[in-house]
C-alpha cells in the first residue's frame, strides 16, 4: 500500500526588509531617470498650472489667494495619481512586477519600493511647486509656507497612493488614464474648490465628507487663514495621511494580479 504523500507546507512570507525596500526605489528612480518626459510632467507641470493660475487672475489678485493654496494641493496629487499608475501599470504589462515576486522579495517591501521611489519625487514636486506659489508668485497666506509644504506633500502621496492603487484594474495605459475622471473627478467637484461643502445638497456634502481631497483643501484654508496651526489643521492632515495608508494597505493584495 502506497504511504499518501504530505504535501510540502506553504512557505512563509518574507518579513519586511529595509534593503529591499530601498533597492527596489533605487531600481525605480533609475528607470524613471531615463524617462525625461516623465520627470517633465511630474516636477513642471505643476508648477507651470499654478503660474498660468496666478496670471489669469492677473486683475484680481485676492481670488488667486483663495484658490491657489487650494490648488498647490490639488495639482501635485492629479499628476502622482498619473505618473504612478501609468508607470506601475507599465511594470505590470511588461512581466516586470512577475518576475521581482519570483524573486526573495515580500508585497510589502515591492509596494514599499514603490512607495518610496515616488513618493521621494512627490517632495521634490511639491517642494518646487510651493516656492515657486509663496515666493515668485506672491501667494498671500496667513501661516507658515512649511505647513503649505507639508499638506502639499501630503496630497502628493495620497495621488502615489491611488495611482498605485487603481493600476491594478488596469490592462492598458490608455485604461489608467480613464481612471482619472472616475477616482479624481468627483473630489475635485466636492472638496469644497468652487463652492463651500456645508452649501452643497445634504447628499453631496454627505458624500464629500468621506473623500480624502476635501480634507486636503481644508487643510489648505486652514494655512490660509491662521497665523498658527490649528486643531481642524492637525485633524484634516492626520485624515489624509490615514487615507493615504489606507490605500496602500489595500492596495498589496493587488500586486500579485496576473497580466494578460
Amino acid at each position: 500500500m502506497t504511504t499518501p504523500r504530505t504535501p510540502s507546507p506553504l512557505p512563509l512570507p518574507l518579513p519586511v526588509s529595509g534593503a529591499r525596500v530601498l533597492a527596489t526605489a533605487a531600481r525605480v528612480l533609475r528607470q524613471l531617470r531615463h524617462d525625461p518626459r516623465t520627470i517633465a510632467l511630474m516636477l513642471l507641470v505643476p508648477c507651470v498650472m499654478i503660474a498660468l493660475l496666478r496670471y489669469v487672475f492677473d486683475a484680481h489678485p485676492r481670488t488667486f489667494d483663495s484658490v491657489g493654496a487650494s490648488l498647490l494641493g490639488i495639482f501635485p496629487m492629479i499628476t502622482m495619481f498619473l505618473v504612478t499608475s501609468i508607470a506601475t501599470l507599465r511594470e505590470r504589462t511588461s512581466g516586470t512586477l512577475e518576475r521581482l515576486l519570483a524573486m526573495p522579495l515580500s508585497k510589502a517591501d515591492l509596494l514599499g519600493g514603490y512607495a518610496l521611489a515616488f513618493s521621494t519625487l512627490a517632495v521634490v514636486q511639491s517642494a518646487l511647486a510651493t516656492a515657486l506659489s509663496v515666493w515668485l508668485l506672491d501667494l498671500d497666506i496667513t501661516g507658515s509656507p512649511w505647513l503649505l509644504l507639508l499638506v502639499a506633500v501630503l496630497d502628493a502621496l495620497l495621488g502615489t497612493a491611488l495611482g498605485l492603487f487603481v493600476s491594478a484594474f488596469a490592462s492598458s495605459e490608455f485604461q489608467a488614464v480613464q481612471f482619472m475622471p472616475a477616482v479624481l473627478m468627483p473630489q475635485l467637484l466636492l472638496c469644497g474648490l468652487f463652492a463651500p461643502r456645508d452649501t452643497m445638497h445634504p447628499v453631496l456634502e454627505a458624500i464629500s465628507d468621506v473623500l480624502p481631497m476635501s480634507y486636503a483643501v481644508d487643510a489648505m484654508t486652514e494655512v490660509l487663514t491662521h497665523p498658527t496651526p490649528t486643531p481642524t489643521f492637525f485633524r484634516d492632515a492626520l485624515i489624509v495621511t490615514l487615507c493615504t495608508l489606507l490605500t496602500l494597505t489595500l492596495t498589496t493584495p493587488t500586486l500579485p494580479r496576473r497580466t494578460p
